[in-house]
């Protein structure tokens, strides 16, 4: 399989990010690359607070996390938690000293880890992954480390002992989120109920199951990620164009659905 993404979707203003934190995607061990996107790392220090904000990916994310110095009286020892799928823009307040470390798991690829319950439980929330997870994740084998090969193999180690167990039905969903995700094409959920031969109420249970939001969000969700990257690289992008191109019925429709995710209309983000 090819290795992390490369591309900065879901970030807004990914060059000012990246000029203020260690930002670093890693690959998985091969047998949790089915389940996985990638391991996101960010270390931090910093003299003056930093805001971040980010469109989330229709994804779960297991989060280790730790702020300041880590050592002597201002150890921290980290904690863990299991972010579900953001419904809305996500910021971050960034100050002082930090380490995280992310699993991004693909969109469908959650549930064999947690299988009790849909992944729509986990939609909007944020909870100690001791609440998700049996044995929890460990935040201190994790964030200790000085060096980063060895964050990731515990993060391997983590989970592969969870022992998550194939399942065809959320094969099912990541093959078809990854469909949305890179085919222009498909633009409504009847399109795509009709390419899986499924009504359109069977998909969305499949992804109320097993991705956490209906499909329909999930299509708005990836417009809006691309819509957001070419605002980045091209002020002078044409909004009518862009609109038609992305399967939108016109630029308004658009710019309500940007402003909606962003918190500002795309010329306002796009002149900033």
């Amino acid at each position: 399989m090819p290795g992390p993404r490369r591309d900065t979707r879901g970030i807004v203003d990914a060059p000012e990010l990246f000029a203020q934190v260690r930002f670093r995607r890693r690959q998985p061990a091969p047998g949790l690359r089915p389940y996985l996107e990638h391991y996101w790392l960010i270390d931090w220090d910093l003299p003056e607070p930093y805001v971040s904000h980010l469109v989330p990916h229709p994804s779960v994310n297991l989060v280790l996390q730790r702020y300041g110095t880590g050592t002597g009286e201002d150890h921290d020892a980290g904690f863990a938690e299991v972010s579900g799928i953001g419904l809305e823009l996500f910021t971050q307040k960034l100050e002082g000293r930090g380490r995280v470390c992310g699993v991004q798991f693909r969109p469908g690829g959650f549930r064999p880890f947690a299988p009790a319950r849909p992944v729509s439980e986990w939609t909007g929330r944020r909870l100690p992954a001791d609440e998700v997870f049996t044995p929890p994740a460990p935040p201190s084998a994790v964030l200790d480390p000085a060096d980063e090969d060895a964050r990731v193999a515990a993060l391997d180690a983590y989970l592969m002992a969870l022992g998550p167990e194939p399942d065809p039905q959320a094969d099912r969903a990541m093959a078809l989120v990854d469909l949305v995700r890179t085919d222009r094409t498909v633009r409504r959920v009847d399109e795509l109920a009709r390419i899986e031969g499924v009504t359109s109420r069977s998909l969305q249970r499949l992804f109320a199951t097993y991705v956490g939001v209906g499909p329909k969000w999930v299509i708005l969700r990836y417009r809006i990620h691309e819509a957001l990257e070419r605002a980045a690289s091209d002020p002078e992008v044409d909004w009518a164009t862009l609109a038609a191109e992305l399967g939108y019925s016109d630029q308004a429709h658009l710019i309500r659905d940007f402003t909606a995710t962003v918190g500002v209309p795309p010329t306002a983000f796009a002149a900033h």
